[in-house]
């Protein structure tokens, strides 16, 4: 290996990010033949509604990415190529063969392999994709302002250009989970982030979605709800995104098989376990913060706390679809119950399985859906508007231009 390599090389940042604009043509094309079916050549020239044909094409794109990403870092393909953007100064692992065969010949065993500079790259095409959608949706929102038709939704351009800071800073902790080799603090906020982007996403989706889309039977997104219940749904989502921090936290330090047993623990209900330690973030992986290695009691502690937190989501969940019953979004409730089943399921399956791949990958899955539903509650429109101008939902009441 190359001892004096960059470790951030910025040479083939041009070939990513085409790759990742190509990437990105596969939702525009979807979101194309969406609008055709819709309305034809009228629904092409309205702006407002390719914005809302790509934000739902973005959004789903996000939510690929997350789990990718999940699925990057149970693989032990994070540092499959140890520079960025590229791998090894080029732009896929194709360029790249010689210096990860020496890699494999120095450290057989060690972070690099062909497959897993594969995995990499794949990761980084997907993030770029959505870089250039999101480029795209903030382009076309300050082009369409001003250009909605009567009764149609609009959003402020600022959120889509928010949205579009985010995937600047997402790509930055993303370059630095690599230079800074999957250092936990760094790794848990990129996953957050990934969250955070899918909120997003989700909250704009939301805001431009039309009546005719709430009266469809198959969907009750566009659902119109009781502030009650918007705002219950916004408290419970604070609830999941401290639940998912503890969970970003377990996966980052490998902390799933500090327990490998339901409900007790190290056949203890009480195990040892050393919080300070466990929640010292500013470490290396696998370190203590003091120069040693990080113990069982730490690991041990970071789980239990993910433990204790999937409680406190649990009855939150439970709660807001009692809730939702309650006040006539019975279909809002059953898709929260199922969310939450799937989320309990995958959870225990990665304790009582040994963490297999695919219950990690179901858990993230859940996890980002869930942020998604939650959001979208939480911006929905009021049940009962006041006037046409009261209608829109909160995130365009108030940043609508």
């Amino acid at each position: 290996m190359n001892e004096s390599l960059s470790l951030v090389d910025l040479g083939p940042a041009a070939s990513v990010a085409l790759a990742g604009a190509l990437l990105a043509l596969l939702p525009l094309l979807w979101a194309a033949r969406r609008l055709w079916r819709e309305g034809g050549m009228a629904a092409w020239r309205r702006p407002v509604a390719w914005q809302r044909a790509l934000t739902l094409a973005t959004l789903f794109l996000t939510l690929d990415l997350v789990v990718f990403g999940a699925f990057t870092r149970l693989t032990d393909s994070g540092l499959g190529c140890p520079d960025w953007p590229g791998c090894y100064g080029s732009a896929s692992p194709v360029g790249a063969h010689g210096e990860i065969t020496q890699a494999l010949q120095e450290a057989p065993h060690g972070p690099v392999s062909h497959g897993k500079a594969w995995i990499e790259m794949i990761h980084r095409y997907l993030a770029t994709g959505v870089g250039a959608l999101i480029t795209g949706l903030m382009a076309l929102a300050w082009w369409s302002r001003g250009r909605a038709s009567a009764g149609e939704p609009l959003i402020s351009p600022w959120w889509p250009t928010w949205t579009f800071v985010w995937v600047c800073v997402q790509g930055a902790f993303g370059a630095l989970t690599v230079t800074l080799k999957l250092y936990p603090l760094i790794v848990t906020g990129h996953l957050l982030g990934g969250l955070t982007g899918v909120a997003l996403l989700a909250a704009q989706a939301r805001a431009l979605a039309t009546p005719s889309q709430a009266s469809s039977p198959q969907s009750v997104w566009a659902q119109a709800l009781p502030e009650v219940l918007r705002r219950s749904a916004g408290w419970v989502l604070a609830v999941w995104v401290l639940q998912a921090m503890l969970g970003a936290w377990v996966s980052t330090n490998g902390a799933v098989l500090a327990c490998a047993e339901f409900p007790l623990c190290q056949s203890q209900w009480v195990p040892d376990m050393d919080w300070r330690q466990g929640f010292t973030l500013l470490r290396g992986l696998g370190e203590d913060g003091q120069g040693g290695t990080v113990t069982l009691a730490a690991l041990t502690a970071i789980h239990m706390a993910h433990r204790l937190g999937a409680i406190v989501a649990t009855l939150a969940m439970l709660w807001l679809a009692w809730r939702a019953m309650q006040l006539g979004a019975r279909s809002h409730g059953r898709i929260l119950l199922a969310l939450l089943g799937w989320q309990v399921a995958t959870g225990l399956s990665n304790v009582v399985l040994g963490w297999p791949l695919l219950a990690a990958l179901g858990h993230t899955l859940g996890a980002a859906l869930t942020v998604a539903w939650l959001t979208g509650l939480a911006v929905s429109p009021l049940s009962k508007p006041v006037s046409q101008a009261d209608q829109p939902t909160r995130l365009r009441a108030r940043w609508a231009s």
